[in-house]
């Protein structure tokens, strides 16, 4: 992953110190607020939704099923079409691949249309230290770099950020990069838009090199698609000479009958319109038309591991809606930069322990940054059950064990859990391996229910501050049985 994440504390330390900033939590309240809602009123138009959805999840099964084969058939495809095919194991060999085709062009600039998958292998910082500058043409992409921040949102990196926040940092930081700002700038969105116009354009008319990722592979023809809304990505794919793509091998679908489905699946969940305003498509060269030169990198970097795992690899699905983060309590409140990942959210918390093992403090608490709701699998548009997978993973760090990571064996440490946490569990096995302290500690318990404080004392008062105990019954369910059935259970 980016180097930018190296060095995050895990999940609970990054939340905790998230959850204190008030300005951090309107931001993020207001924008997945609006999101979703809008996300929703766009779903209910369709009458076959789930149908749909049923049917992306079929397709996604099938291909993963089946992924060598279609692999093969894209770098077959693309080849033909006049691509040039490169396969990358892991982050070091994708950005070695990367540099050495811009370092092969004689240029010292790239623009690039927003990508997860250049993020992930943190491939702006690898060319930037190759003396290569990457200029981010996405506008929430743009405000993140010139910030020096991270994204927090797979669909609005700069979530995090108001108006008013992305103004000083125009004001600021506009003209180290190029064209300084316009005076007076105001934070109105119109303004702030024209700003960012007017700093790219001349970026997009000098570049002759382009980077991209792509949403979708189609493996019958070769064809790459991308799907955005501002217009920036069809510049980035059609001005320069030399256009390199850098994908996931999880990104392809075998046919454009398959991409139908998710065209309508991902316009929807994402940006909650009908289809997205700029959906381009390019199969390898033509003459005269567009970039002479174009090579797909195709990217494992823990994928192919990924998908080894029966319950895990679900999240290899994913079509990077966002939709899981807009519903979900935990990253509303703890933001996307605790998660120390180009990924955050619900779908985050699964993917990032898997691509990357969960042997690092930060990957083993991932899986546990979920209040298991269920709210992120039933807006899903290809049916990740979410929930499951962090189960899954939790059990894996509880265990420990030993993984494959990019061929490399990594050994799990199971993980120690608290003491008190410990202690209680220890003390549950006992009783229910002895019937007769269990049943007469539950009748202890509702002899004295009524001695029962409704706080928990000491460490326990924070969890009561916002939680009440249950009620312990008047009578035990075994007691109850003896009592009306005559027996003993």
């Amino acid at each position: 992953m980016s180097g930018t994440y190296l060095g995050m504390p895990a999940f609970p330390r990054a939340a905790r110190d998230a959850v204190r900033d008030t300005t951090l939590r309107g931001n993020l309240r207001h924008a997945t607020h609006t999101i979703r809602d809008k996300r929703a009123r766009a779903v209910a138009e369709l009458a076959d939704w789930q149908e749909l959805r049923a049917a992306g999840k079929a397709i996604k099964d099938r291909t993963l099923r089946h992924l060598d084969h279609y692999l093969v058939r894209l770098e077959e495809a693309v080849t033909a079409a006049g691509g040039t095919v490169h396969w990358a194991a892991d982050a070091a060999e994708a950005n070695a691949i990367v540099t050495y085709l811009v370092k092969a062009t004689g240029e010292s600039e790239v623009v690039k249309v927003k990508s997860m998958a250049t993020q992930e292998i943190g491939l702006n910082e690898a060319l930037e230290a190759e003396g290569i500058r990457a200029y981010e043409t996405d506008l929430a992409e743009l405000i993140v770099q010139l910030g020096e921040d991270r994204p927090s949102h797979i669909l609005v990196p700069a979530i995090h950020r108001n108006r008013a926040e992305i103004r000083d940092i125009f004001d600021q930081e506009m003209g180290r990069w190029g064209r300084p700002a316009p005076e007076g700038l105001s934070d109105s969105p119109a303004e702030l838009a024209e700003a960012a116009r007017l700093h790219l354009r001349e970026k997009f008319l000098r570049a002759k090199v382009g980077i991209s990722g792509a949403n979708f592979m189609v493996a019958e023809t070769g064809t790459l698609v991308v799907v955005e809304s501002e217009g920036n990505g069809r510049m980035c794919l059609t001005l320069p000479e030399t256009l390199i793509s850098v994908v996931g091998i999880e990104k392809v679908v075998p046919t454009w009958q398959d991409l139908e489905v998710f065209l309508q699946l991902l316009p929807r969940s994402s940006t909650a319109e009908r289809m997205n305003p700029y959906t381009s498509t390019w199969t390898g060269t033509t003459d005269s038309d567009g970039p002479q030169n174009f090579h797909l990198v195709l990217l494992d970097n823990g994928r192919t591991d990924t998908l080894a795992d029966e319950v895990g690899r679900q999240a290899l699905r994913c079509i990077r809606c966002s939709a899981c983060l807009n519903v979900c309590p935990v990253y509303e409140r703890a933001g996307g930069h605790a998660y120390g990942s180009v990924y955050p959210g619900p779908i985050g918390a699964i993917l990032s322990p898997q691509l990357r093992g969960t042997a690092s403090e930060i990957d083993a608490s991932l899986p546990y940054a979920s209040s298991l709701c269920g709210a992120c699998y039933e807006v899903c548009p290809v049916a990740i059950d979410i929930p499951e997978v962090l189960v899954h993973l939790r059990e894996r760090v509880v265990q420990g064990g030993e993984v494959t990571r990019n061929g490399v064996k990594v050994t799990l440490r199971p993980a120690k859990g608290h003491a008190a946490e410990r202690a209680a569990m220890r003390a549950a096995r006992w009783a229910l391996d002895h019937p007769g302290a269990l049943r007469a500690g539950q009748r202890l318990a509702s002899r004295t229910r009524r001695l029962h404080p409704k706080r928990l004392p000491g460490p326990g008062r924070a969890w009561t501050d916002t939680r009440t105990l249950p009620e312990v019954p008047e009578e035990s369910f075994r007691d109850w049985w003896q009592r009306t059935r005559g027996g003993d259970r």
